[in-house]
């Protein structure tokens, strides 16, 4: 039977985790099509849209540490459906902006809104190895990724669609029920969503979490292959100002019928058609094993930067389209392979703080990369072509620094055999999946 079939028709409470997903993320592809076309329409300026990419991203960037020794510490399960209810709540703000003077609002709402993800999400990746077998991982993993791709290329072209057509309030709408939808469905799983018990919280110290942030601290520091891992999507980030460059695309490039919400959803469901085939084809033909996982990385860096760089001649849309297709290919495979071989490296009880770790710091590096393209466009005066082949020019450097490590770890193990920085758990893992 086929493995994705066969865990969503057999693992219930993978499925309704996977329903959730689904429905929320949808929700949140309308909206941000809406948000954009919004924030362009009000004030014509690419750096008001990286703002934006920046208010959605640094709230991450700084609760992240601290949201991971909570996802540590308590009810995985409980924590997701609240976080999911407090979203839902929070999106329908952007109901009152409607004049140039209120985008305040907007930046207000989304970073209220993606600091309560910055629980939700490691809780989330946190608890797939609880609902799942070793061997469900690869196929969990990339479900999840294809989801959410799937969602962006459906959410952001029918979003823009609608956008274009019923108005960006339909789209706020949307995404406040998708997110309590989600938290319906979350509600109806049955599984041991508490983490390990920790030791006990003594003193005042101990009340801030600062205590569990160092634990977790040293966990990651005495692996180095763990550390490796966690800044693979951190190279991702550069990724963030592409983002607010298709944005731009959409709008002076390549728009479609005079329509700025209609050529953004275009290529953002490019995006998200490639980057939904990515892990799903690879793991047909690489398997998941952790070695191999590992070798794809490097070159999944040059595939997304070989075709950022082609995006820059693109003379038409669908051209333009199938680059960020490949491009987005190779993207999902860097963070679909990084999650699977962390959930099997890293014990329970640390998920937590190393999935909201690794997340702020692709969103710390995405802010970045947004205010870099943002700055780039409007005050130096560069084109969307000039920046998309600087950004592709940039994933080389991640590329090229992976091979390198995975070079060293190769040199420290018999041929055939793992790495000796690899963990016990993976010598033996590497026998038993694939």
């Amino acid at each position: 039977m086929n493995p994705y079939n066969s865990l969503l028709r057999t693992n219930r409470n993978f499925r309704l985790l996977f329903i959730g997903q689904t429905i929320s993320q949808l929700g949140d592809w309308f909206n941000s099509v809406a948000v954009y076309a919004l924030l362009l329409d009000l004030t014509g300026s690419a750096t008001a849209i990286a703002w934006m990419m920046i208010a959605q991203f640094m709230p991450v960037a700084i609760v992240g540490p601290m949201a991971g020794v909570v996802v540590d510490r308590v009810d995985r399960r409980r924590l997701m459906i609240g976080t999911d209810l407090v979203r839902g709540v929070l999106v329908l703000g952007l109901l009152l902006v409607r004049r140039a003077d209120q985008v305040w609002i907007a930046y207000v709402v989304m970073a209220l809104t993606v600091g309560a993800q910055a629980f939700f999400e490691p809780a989330r990746t946190a608890t797939i190895p609880n609902l799942t077998s070793r061997e469900e991982l690869m196929p969990a993993n990339a479900l999840s990724s294809a989801a959410w791709s799937s969602m962006l290329a459906v959410g952001a072209s029918i979003g823009g669609l609608v956008t274009a057509l019923a108005g960006r309030n339909v789209a706020f709408v949307l995404n406040a029920l998708s997110f309590f939808a989600s938290a319906y469905f979350i509600a109806q799983t049955r599984y041991r969503s508490a983490p390990p018990p920790a030791p006990p919280l003594v003193g005042l110290s101990a009340l801030t979490g600062i205590p569990d942030l160092m634990e977790g601290f040293r966990y990651v520091r005495q692996r180095s292959h763990v550390a490796a891992l966690m800044f693979v999507k951190a190279g991702w980030g550069l990724a963030g100002g592409v983002l607010l460059l298709l944005t731009i695309f959409g709008q002076r490039v390549f728009p479609v019928g005079g329509s700025t919400a209609a050529g953004i959803g275009v290529l953002y469901g490019a995006r998200g058609v490639g980057a939904a085939m990515g892990p799903v084809a690879l793991r047909w033909i690489l398997g998941q094993q952790p070695r191999m996982l590992r070798r794809t990385i490097g070159p999944a860096y040059f595939l997304v930067g070989i075709f950022y760089l082609a995006l820059a001649w693109a003379p038409t849309l669908p051209i333009a389209a199938f680059c960020v297709f490949c491009a987005h290919f190779g993207g999902s495979m860097l963070w679909v392979f990084s999650t699977v071989l962390l959930q099997m490296e890293v014990p329970d009880r640390f998920r937590g703080r190393v999935f909201a770790a690794e997340l702020a710091l692709v969103t710390l590096l995405s802010s970045i990369s947004s205010y870099w393209t943002g700055y780039e466009l409007d005050r130096a005066g560069w084109s969307p072509r000039t920046m998309s082949a600087a950004l592709g020019a940039l994933f080389c450097v991640p590329g090229t620094l992976w091979l390198l490590i995975l070079s060293r770890w190769q040199e420290s193990a018999p041929v055939g055999e793992p790495a000796q920085t690899a963990s016990a758990e993976e010598e033996v893992l590497e026998g038993r999946v694939g």
